[in-house]
């Protein structure tokens, strides 16, 4: 399934596919019971570590799917959510080491990946901006440049509903940290992502005009 996956995102036209790499009982309590769209979509409920132990892939899936991806011309990338799937992730050559919202106010977590030294895009889905700007720093005084730090504003609901997306927290975000920025989607349709776009070049444009204008005063 994870390559048939693969294989619509390559007809789509995409650069990259995005997996998720976890131990589940590393990081899911045994008492934690699924959230209300993961009962929605499986029709039952249970505990959410049970349901992921069923269907994640085994850490050795992922060396072979990610050679898939290079036969395909994709690029690979996946989250981990843990130290050994760091760990595992480390040595597959990733442009971009992603993560999630939830590590966010993980410290050692964010020092084992930003030792790796490899550029970061981080979700900040829940997060106030002061664990944003926490994480930034623990990342930072750890070896990550600011500027191979990319944020992604997301809102951790799913799916998002539409009086809750905020694009403009993208915005906020850039001004806060001056950093690049993204969305990252969990809503129905593709309406909003189209936005996201489409405001992420406003937002280019009008730096650009801002660039122009100072120079014109300093000339």
């Amino acid at each position: 399934m994870a390559k048939q996956m693969v294989i619509a995102a390559k007809e789509a036209g995409v650069d990259y596919v995005k997996f998720q790499t976890a131990i589940p009982k590393l990081v899911i309590s045994k008492f934690a019971e699924m959230a209300d769209y993961q009962k929605n979509n499986i029709g039952k409920e249970g505990s959410q570590l049970e349901m992921c132990e069923k269907i994640h892939l085994s850490l050795s899936d992922y060396a072979p799917l990610r050679h898939y991806c290079e036969q395909l011309g994709v690029k690979f990338m996946s989250t981990s959510f843990d130290l050994p799937s760091i760990e595992l992730l480390s040595k597959f050559g990733m442009d971009y080491m992603k993560i999630p919202s939830g590590e966010i106010t993980d410290l050692p977590y964010l020092r084992k990946i930003a030792k790796l030294g490899i550029p970061v895009i981080m979700s900040t889905g829940m997060c106030r901006i002061g664990e944003i700007e926490d994480a930034m720093n623990v990342l930072i005084m750890n070896g990550i440049k600011r500027e191979d730090i990319k944020l992604l504003h997301c809102n951790t609901e799913y799916p998002t509903p539409f009086k809750d997306v905020n694009l403009r927290s993208m915005q906020t975000l850039r001004e806060c940290f001056g950093v690049e920025v993204g969305y990252s989607d969990h809503i129905k349709g593709i309406e909003v992502p189209i936005a996201a776009v489409a405001m992420g070049q406003l937002l280019l444009k009008n730096i650009l005009r801002w660039i122009k204008v100072s120079l014109a005063l300093i000339t």
